[in-house]
């Protein structure tokens, strides 16, 4: 059992393990600011918007619940060499696949886009960037937002890192695309429907059989993703819920956007959008930026954030947080006091990884799940720098006052 659990278990006069009951002032909190942003969305953007605003709110419950670490997979798998995290996202990738499949080859009357972006040197050097920053940060893109719903006030830190560092991205981005690459490559548009979902389900399985070997030559044995219901059907709405649980209702909600949207799930393109309006107002003129020179991200930066799907989603997702930290009724860690080589390395790794994302096309949501789902090559280049990158990244959190297995 974890320092953490240990702190949220009581027992019972009759000696049972009990576990404090839902927060009713959190969860009616969340649920009060659902309504009201679906309500406000819906009158002045849109109902769609407002509906991608509760689906975001649903992933957040999901990333909480599930403890869904894509940072922590990475570095537990290089510390100790389990990979029960990356068999689970293997998974969820999967699943997406089967879901973004008929969608990208336009079986409906709704026209999307997956994420395919050119494959070379911007995506490499800027994933290796984000996979160290990472580590350094305590989190990724979507665990940065997660973190904060649900109560630790270091994600705040990183967020700030993060916009920063988008911003400075965003300033060197036309740099950056001139770097050697050889263009997007879809595996569906190169080999076929068939052709390239079957060589994408080959790397899939591939990555988890390695894990596999890997794990058992290390530790004599391997974890299993059982669906492990630890307090009966109350686990639904309590947490925690079993990592293939998570994968399972990720990749449902990354379609589901994809459907609604025209494209999938993306977070950190707002982190650079929320920068630039603060950049603007200080008086930076952005605009001269080739980033912030695209139809798509000039109207962005001239429009109200609301009418920005990645930024109400951000939004959302750190109030589903927020409402499954209510519902678990677990301790709210907002106030606490961290050391300040923790702050130094938090607002460090935030700015590494907004900078890595801005030319890497994505974080890991964006560019490693979107683009595997979307049958890209760059999200397996993604995965590889981001790895690469972490290696470092875990030999540095001792520096930022984190333990490598923390």
């Amino acid at each position: 059992m974890s320092t953490s659990e240990a702190n949220i278990i009581n027992l019972n006069p009759a000696g049972k393990i009990e576990k404090p009951g839902v927060n009713r002032r959190i969860t009616m909190i969340a649920l009060m600011l659902f309504a009201l942003g679906f309500v406000f969305l819906g009158s002045t953007v849109s109902y769609k918007q407002a509906s991608l605003y509760l689906i975001a709110g649903v992933l957040g419950l999901a990333l909480y619940h599930a403890h869904y670490g894509f940072t922590s997979s990475f570095r537990i798998f290089l510390v100790s060499g389990r990979g029960l995290g990356i068999r689970a996202q293997m998974i969820l990738f999967f699943i997406a696949n089967l879901l973004f499949l008929p969608l990208l080859l336009g079986v409906t009357d709704n026209p999307v886009a997956g994420y395919v972006s050119p494959v070379g040197m911007s995506v490499l050097i800027g994933a290796f960037i984000f996979g160290i920053g990472m580590q350094m940060g305590d989190g990724c893109a979507s665990g940065t937002l997660y973190h904060i719903g649900g109560g630790d006030s270091r994600g705040i830190l990183t967020l700030i890192g993060f916009v920063a560092g988008s911003v400075i991205g965003s300033a060197h981005f036309t740099w950056w695309m001139a770097t050697p690459n050889i263009g997007p490559v879809s595996f569906i548009e190169t080999f076929g429907a068939l052709g390239g979902f079957l060589l994408n389900l080959a790397l899939l399985a591939f990555v988890f059989m390695a894990t596999i070997y890997i794990e058992r030559r290390r530790n004599g044995n391997v974890e299993s993703l059982r669906l492990d219901w630890k307090s009966g059907w109350k686990t639904v709405y309590r947490g925690p819920w079993p990592l293939i649980i998570g994968s399972v209702v990720l990749a449902v909600g990354n379609a589901v956007v994809l459907y609604i949207s025209g494209k999938p799930w993306g977070v950190t393109s707002a982190f650079a959008l929320w920068g630039a309006k603060i950049s603007q107002a200080l008086g930076i003129q952005v605009t001269d930026w080739g980033y912030w020179q695209t139809p798509a991200n000039a109207a962005a930066l001239n429009s109200s954030i609301f009418k920005d799907v990645t930024s109400v989603m951000d939004i959302g997702l750190m109030l589903g947080a927020l409402l499954a930290l209510g519902l678990s009724g677990k301790p709210n860690r907002f106030l606490r006091n961290i050391p300040p080589r923790m702050i130094a390395g938090l607002l460090i790794g935030g700015i590494m990884m907004g900078y890595g994302a801005r030319i890497a096309f994505g974080c890991n949501i964006g560019a490693y799940f979107g683009g595997i789902a979307s049958f890209s090559l760059h999200g397996w280049e993604w995965m590889i720098g981001a790895m690469l990158g972490s290696v470092i990244g875990v030999k540095l959190r001792p520096v930022c006052a984190f333990g490598k297995n923390e």
